[in-house]
């Protein structure tokens, strides 16, 4: 089956919010729809989304540029902020052409890297991130205190 890559508009919402949800299904969904609109309107970040023959929407990368990112050496920098492919689709190598058209688009705004992140328990995204060319540059714990 053959998808359409392009950037998102306004109308793509619903069906980004949706896999959105999909992605980081833990989070509520008021955090993941109140910067919908923001990130659309960043000249600094970039939403693609692939849609089937019927315009229904099967995967997103949000991307951005970023001044610093663990273990580049250039600034600025592109960084995948999310990536999610509908279950059903996956290993159809749709992911690959949506990272490859986010580092075009990084690539088209002076960048000479592109960096992402994942949780460390998430196998399946280290895989693809691998998949797509991408190397490990380190792994990071995050600690708290409350004062």
């Amino acid at each position: 089956m053959t998808y359409e890559i392009r950037r998102a508009i306004a109308a793509d919402k619903p069906e980004w919010l949706r896999m959105r949800q999909l992605l980081w299904p833990e989070a509520p969904i008021e955090y993941l729809d109140w910067d919908l609109d923001e990130i659309l309107d960043d000249e600094k970040r970039a939403v693609f989304v692939a849609s089937r023959a019927d315009g229904g929407l099967v995967a997103f990368v949000e991307a951005r540029l970023r001044d610093v990112a663990e273990g580049c050496e250039t600034s600025p920098v592109g960084y995948i902020e999310a990536w999610f492919v509908d279950e059903n689709i996956r290993g159809q190598k749709l992911g690959r052409e949506m990272i490859r058209t986010a580092e075009d688009w990084a690539r088209e705004k002076g960048c000479a890297e592109m960096g992402s992140d994942t949780w460390l328990e998430n196998e399946i995204s280290i895989q693809a991130h691998y998949k797509t060319g991408y190397y490990e540059a380190g792994r990071l714990v995050h600690f708290i205190k409350k004062l």
